[in-house]
């Protein structure tokens, strides 16, 4: 399965890595009051990045096996969106996230990201 994202700020990455699972589920919302945790995949990252991200600093994005995460890892379809976006219903185990880098915008103020 193709490797996912999710972006978070840099001090409740670092909380969850003290915990063992992290929680967040986007913005301003926790796990427990959406449902399940917003992720992208490589090609939605800097849309989602855009849209709900910007202005907001020391941000990290995570990347994430899905076939390491004990939670369920499903797709979503999303109104208006071509392609559905993965979400991870219930706590991110830490050990799931294969690799964290610092995220911030050019100096446009767009994110981007490659994948």
């Amino acid at each position: 399965m193709s490797r996912i994202y999710h972006i978070a700020v840099r001090s409740d990455w670092a909380h969850a890595r003290q915990n063992g699972e992290y929680t967040i589920s986007t913005r301003g919302r926790t796990l427990a009051e959406q449902g399940f945790i917003h992720c992208s995949s490589a090609g939605q990252v800097a849309k989602v990045a855009n849209f709900v991200y910007p202005g907001v600093p020391d941000l990290v994005l995570l990347e994430i096996d899905p076939d390491l995460v004990r939670a369920r890892v499903k797709y979503d379809d999303v109104p208006g969106e071509p392609a559905p976006y993965p979400h991870i219903y219930g706590p991110l185990n830490t050990d799931a996230v294969i690799g964290v880098q610092p995220f911030a915008p050019g100096p446009d103020g767009l994110f981007r990201f490659d994948g």
